[in-house]
């Protein structure tokens, strides 16, 4: 096929228009056929499997960036070069796999020449290449699913969104490495974005030593692909925050010294994804007590307000429900935002700091119209010493979060012990927020659970 004297990977995303009209009209019509199929001509170098006697390709990047396609590529080229591979297909649960992995805009069902795509079966979770390659689907979540079972190449997705409750995610993997030994050089490509959970850390660890390969990567390298508009909101809103230098830099935020939080602790306290993430329903036997934590910003436009909705378990253990946080909104916006998450919610009660003008603070929520129990609270220690309590309730395993919530989890991990905020923006204004729910329902007079009638 012939090309221009240009590097064969990027010269397309280059070439003028009549540039590419006089390339395609100098080939033959079986590499007319062909050269619109080739990835590796359309990729970036930063999407195409790196060279060497690798066994894990981590691919470890911000959205965006397209870990999705090179998974998929890096999969229907093994297929179609082996018809004898055995491939697993391992996402954080089954719908995931198959929304993703299998039928999305890059999945495998989407890319790749027409007349050589597979055949998805949905009833066995399989996918059949015309030359007899096949693919399984598998969800993270079940472990033991992948105990037996033998490949020779695996494509794991959004591995820090595996559970990790109980080791989970780290069984999964390690279920599907053990397995990992058809063919004479299994290799598996692992895409996600950074989080600081085991099994990433573990990955990063093992790749000092050799054997695993790590590409990283940002949102704006594949600006090419990606709308206008989506760039400017994400740069606006999130450049610069720990949340951008996560999700759009591909960074992995590492714990600070000290912290009363840690990354590790929180994905620990996540709840399991057999639970799942908690609808904003009144009607939950479990949860007997519901508040929601205030944090009012100290000026109009200035500091976010914190506002964290909290329950208490007939068990005794606590579930952060929602992070309703508002940034810089007047004392209307902000008194009717906790409105909102208190009528969602159906909270038992709002507990307001009112440190920054205590009558003020009442006063408007109350013209919010918020008809339940208001609880204004002062703070006399700092930010770090009423938080610690709080977090050893963590550590001990009776706080549980029912879904992710980064920019409140940002601000948790850091909190120092004895020392300044060191995390995103200037006050852990939803950290204060939920430091006061969780102070209300597990810690004060009132902590003990009841059962609501209804």
């Amino acid at each position: 096929m012939a090309r221009p004297e240009r590097d064969p990977l990027h010269w397309l995303s280059e070439a003028r228009g009549s540039e590419l009209e006089d390339f395609a009209a100098a080939l033959d019509p079986a590499e007319q056929r062909e050269w619109r199929w080739t990835w590796a001509i359309w990729a970036r170098k930063s999407q195409l499997a790196p060279p060497g006697d690798w066994r894990v390709w981590l691919v470890m990047a911000g959205r965006g960036f397209g870990k999705t396609r090179s998974g998929a590529e890096w999969v229907t080229a093994v297929a179609e070069q082996h018809p004898e591979a055995r491939i697993a297909l391992v996402a954080a649960n089954l719908a995931e796999a198959r929304a993703v992995m299998v039928e999305g805009e890059s999945g495998l069902m989407a890319i790749g020449a027409p007349w050589r795509r597979p055949v998805f079966e949905p009833s066995l979770r399989r996918l059949t290449w015309p030359n007899g390659a096949q693919a399984l689907l598998y969800s993270a979540g079940e472990p033991e699913s992948l105990r037996g079972p033998q490949h020779s190449h695996a494509w794991c997705d959004e591995i820090a969104k595996w559970d990790n409750a109980g080791g989970r995610a780290v069984a999964s993997w390690d279920n599907l490495m053990l397995g990992l030994r058809l063919g004479d050089r299994p290799r598996t490509v692992a895409t996600t974005t950074p989080r600081a959970v085991p099994l990433v850390a573990r990955l990063l660890a093992e790749g000092k030593d050799g054997g695993i390969a790590v590409t990283r990567g940002g949102t704006f390298e594949n600006a090419a692909n990606l709308p206008a508009a989506f760039l400017r909101s994400v740069r606006r809103t999130y450049a610069g925050t720990q949340l951008g230098r996560q999700e759009l830099d591909g960074e992995l935020l590492t714990d600070i010294e000290g912290a009363l939080w840690t990354r590790a602790l929180l994905e620990q306290c996540r709840e399991t994804a057999a639970t799942g993430p908690l609808p904003p329903e009144p009607a939950r036997p479990e949860l007997a007590r519901i508040v929601v934590g205030v944090d009012p910003p100290a000026s109009e436009g200035g500091d976010a307000c914190g506002i964290v909705v909290a329950a208490l378990a007939a068990d005794g253990t606590a579930r952060v429900l929602a992070d309703a946080s508002v940034r810089k909104a007047s004392p209307e916006r902000w008194a009717r935002a906790v409105a909102r998450a208190a009528q969602a919610w159906h909270a038992d009660r709002v507990v307001a700091e009112a440190n920054q003008g205590g009558a003020m603070v009442g006063s408007v929520l109350r013209a919010a119209q918020l008809a339940l129990p208001l609880k204004l609270v002062h703070a006399s220690r700092g930010k770090d010493a009423r938080a610690e309590p709080v977090a050893a309730l963590y550590e001990a395993g009776r706080v549980r979060h029912a879904g992710t919530f980064p920019e409140l989890e940002d601000e948790l991990c850091g909190l120092v012990t004895g020392g300044a905020y060191q995390g995103p923006g200037r006050s852990p204004d939803r950290a204060d927020a939920l430091v006061w729910a969780l102070t209300e329902l597990m810690l004060g007079r009132s902590a003990q659970p009841k059962i609501r009638m209804t």
